[in-house]
């Protein structure tokens, strides 16, 4: 989900990369830029993620405290993705989580899963890993490492059909799988190579991309061909997330901005956050997900948990006492929410709340 703002703390940089909108910003909301690098869009045919020796995620007993960016309801399962190539799945509701062992050592930025077996994880060095066991077990698909970018959410239509997004306009498609990639980044109208931070489904509509400096793309055709939307923001946006309504959708990035359209973003309502007694909302949101029963939760910086039960009207606003930055949310059956960011696993009341003070 899906999982922002430009960077990220040096200390968890595994590499140099530029100061780019990316989920690192999910969890922190610093910038650090530690290098400058070039970065050449030259459209390629996906490559194999092979030839050199496979390098496995360190697991580790502390992986759940540490830095994670999204988590995805898998059925019964949590999977959740994050730095250092962990991947982690819980099957008691969050209570307990295993590390999977993982091919990679990179930042693991999105994790989407389109059933209960078949899942994707994107992140740094565009890297693209699979599972078709429901988060057990994984491979890697892709890695560009020429890009020196990393992919920042990744988005299923069925086991065969999936998009990837990413830093400077990075757009891949796949109808196999993933077993190719195609960089179909010229199917958008983006010359300027602006960071695209994440990509949707919404009701009986298509597929929405948001990403740096308001920039908003919509496809009807489930993504062979895309429309330049004008937004209501200037900011970049983090986040967009759709409802059980048709054409209905949110976006959310910077500062506490968070818009909702009804009809596939022609036009955009401003969503007034307010904070219990000090103003308006002014962290920026990182991640939303569409609850089972239809509600509605948005997450971000300095412990900010948001939840809508009329498919995005109006919104509850928690701001958790350990004020650390959330990246990335799902809800178990019991109606708890798993949070995970900075701290990683963090179990909370379904208002966002730490169990015990509802």
């Amino acid at each position: 989900m899906r999982r922002t703002l430009a960077g990220h703390a040096a200390g968890l940089f595994r590499a140099p990369v530029l100061c780019v909108h990316s989920p690192l910003a999910k969890a922190l909301s610093l910038c650090s830029v530690l290098s400058m690098l070039t970065f050449v869009a030259a459209p390629l045919q996906a490559q194999a993620a092979t030839g050199s020796a496979t390098s496995y995620s360190i697991e580790s007993p502390k992986a759940v405290k540490n830095l994670l960016l999204d988590v995805a309801a898998v059925g019964k399962r949590l999977v959740a993705v994050g730095d250092r190539g962990h991947i982690l799945y819980s099957d008691d509701n969050g209570a307990n989580w295993t590390q999977a062992k993982v091919p990679t050592k990179q930042l693991l930025t999105a994790v989407f899963f389109v059933d209960d077996q078949h899942g994707w994880a994107v992140g740094h060095d565009a890297q693209i890993l699979a599972s078709t066991d429901g988060g057990l077990t994984w491979v890697k698909q892709f890695e560009d490492l020429e890009r020196e970018a990393p992919l920042l959410d990744v988005w299923f239509k069925d086991p065969n059909n999936g998009f990837a997004v990413g830093a400077y306009g990075a757009l891949l498609a796949t109808t196999d799988g993933g077993a190719n990639w195609e960089d179909v980044s010229d199917r958008l109208d983006n010359e300027d190579g602006y960071h695209l931070n994440a990509i949707v489904a919404v009701k009986d509509s298509g597929l929405f991309v948001v990403g740096e400096l308001g920039g908003m793309f919509r496809s009807v055709d489930w993504g062979q061909t895309w429309e330049t939307l004008q937004g209501p923001y200037q900011g970049s946006l983090f986040g967009a997330l759709g409802t059980n309504e048709a054409g209905t959708l949110l976006v959310y990035g910077l500062r506490g901005h968070l818009f909702r359209s009804t009809d596939f973003g022609d036009s955009w309502q401003q969503i007034e956050l307010n904070t219990p007694n000090n103003g308006p909302l002014k962290f920026g949101l990182a991640d939303g997900n569409l609850l089972a029963d239809g509600s509605i939760v948005v997450v971000g910086h300095s412990g900010t948990v948001l939840k809508s039960t009329d498919h995005g009207r109006n919104f509850n606003l928690v701001n958790r006492a350990d004020r650390l930055s959330l990246a990335g949310v799902a809800a178990v059956d019991n109606g708890n929410l798993i949070l995970v960011g900075q701290g990683g696993v963090h179990v909370a009341s379904p208002t966002g709340a730490d169990l015990g003070q509802q």
